[in-house]
Formats: structure tokens, sequence, C-alpha cells
């Protein structure tokens, strides 16, 4: 049985090369082409790879390539830094111990009450999983039932949500499923992580059509504008620290501006 982390490996080496252009890479154009992107023997070329060795790794076989390789396919693919680092993520025998969901120490609990603006921690599989005073005035966790205290759920399949950030609610959840997909490459067939994946199938069809584009994207800091039916319209700068007790641990600020 396939490994599902090679699986993603592969799967993300076809959707670069889907993007690329013989021109971009400075290749000749040739015949006419029956598909989009470049060819597997013309990325197998670029990195300086055999093809059928290229093609067993996007087919997802279980086959381990070198940091050699995988750095020689970002080359060849044009890869970003943040992409290059998923690539690196994605070829590495991980931890195959299955997901739990975690434990927010009394410490950081007691941080995270005692802040003036909106403040959550999430875990790995981005679980809302302790929060503030302010960030239920905001986000009305304590509503929801603890399966839905999600911020991809949130983000994608709620309502209220989508209705808070009107017109801009496709660019920040876009961005968000980008960010996921980083996330949930390397935790590839877990359970926990496929029952989470087919709840956002199923309820967005908008995340179907940006989760197949494979795109990747590191987390960042940013500005979010969101319009609340009794606190009206809200700015926030939000930001996001890791915790040195489980780094598996993020704490989210939201910031008025």
């Amino acid at each position: 049985m396939a490994d599902p982390r090679r699986v993603e490996f592969g799967d993300f080496l076809r959707s670069r090369r889907e993007k690329l252009t013989p021109k971009t890479v400075g290749l000749p154009a040739g015949t006419r082409r029956r598909t989009a992107g470049l060819r597997r023997e013309e990325v197998a070329q670029l990195a300086g790879i055999g093809v059928d060795w290229y093609i067993r790794l996007e087919q997802g076989r279980t086959v381990s390539p070198s940091v050699t390789t995988v750095d020689a396919l970002a080359r060849a693919l044009r890869l970003s830094k943040t992409e290059h680092a998923h690539l690196k993520a994605l070829a590495r025998d991980g931890d195959r111990r299955a997901f739990t969901r975690e434990i927010v120490p009394p410490p950081i609990q007691r941080l995270v009450e005692s802040l003036p603006h909106p403040a959550y921690i999430t875990g790995r599989r981005w679980d809302v999983l302790a929060w503030n005073e302010a960030a239920e005035q905001v986000f009305a966790f304590g509503r929801l039932p603890e399966g839905d205290r999600n911020t991809m759920l949130l983000m994608m399949t709620n309502k209220q949500t989508r209705k808070a950030y009107g017109a801009g609610w496709a660019e920040v959840a876009k961005r968000m499923v980008a960010m996921f997909r980083a996330t949930h490459d390397v935790w590839a067939g877990d359970p926990a992580f496929a029952e989470l994946l087919t709840r956002l199938r199923q309820g967005s069809p908008e995340f179907v059509k940006w989760w197949e584009a494979h795109e990747i994207r590191s987390t960042a800091s940013g500005l979010k504008t969101m319009s609340h039916p009794t606190l009206g319209v809200l700015h926030f700068e939000h930001t996001s620290f890791q915790a040195n007790d489980d780094p598996a641990l993020k704490l989210v600020i939201y910031t008025p501006v």
C-alpha cells in the first residue's frame, strides 16, 4: 500500500510541473503538447536524474529521494523557498504515530486568558484548544460543539464566518487552504486529518477547487477585516507564536488596528 506522504510528494511534483512552460525554464517549445506544463522527461533532464526514477517519484512509489535529489528537483521546478521546504518535509521519513489532540498546559491557558485582545491556541490540526474572553466576543468558540472548533472548518464551512469576511472571504480562505495544505501533507493518511479533510470537501466546493491546485504557503502575519453583528466592522492585525512547551501549540493574537 502506498505511503500517503509519498503520494502527496508525487502530487506536489506533478502540480508544479504542470504550472511551468518550456520557455520558463529555457527549453525549446518543441512539438505540440497534449497537456499543459512540462513533460516528465524534461523535468528529469533539468534535475539531472533518470526519467524512470522521476516517474516513480511522481507516482508516489515508496522510494526515498536524497537531499541532493530533492534540491535538484526544487531548482528544476523553480520552487519558492516555502515550496522547497515543503518538498523536503515530505521526503523525510517522519513520525508515524497517530495524531492525538493536544492539551494546553495551565500556564499557557492562564496567559491566553490574561491577554486584553482576542487570542486563542491551536494545535497541529488547527483545532482551537483554548481562547480568552475577547476572542469569545468576536469568534464565539464557546457556542460551537467541540468537534467544530477548528479554524479551517470555521473558514470554509461556517456561514457566519463567510458572511463576516464579506467580499474578502475568498482571498483569506484561499490563503488559509494553502497554509493548511503544508500541514496536512506531512500528516497525510492519519485518520484525524482524513476525517477533517472529508468534512472540508463535503462542506465547501471552493475548498475542493483550491485543494486540487496544491498551493503551498507559509504561515504569516497579516491584516483581517471582519463585520461583526454587534461589534460592527473590526480591523485586526493577526500574528502567531509557537509555544516552547509544545511546538505543536500556536498562539494567535488579533490586535485591533
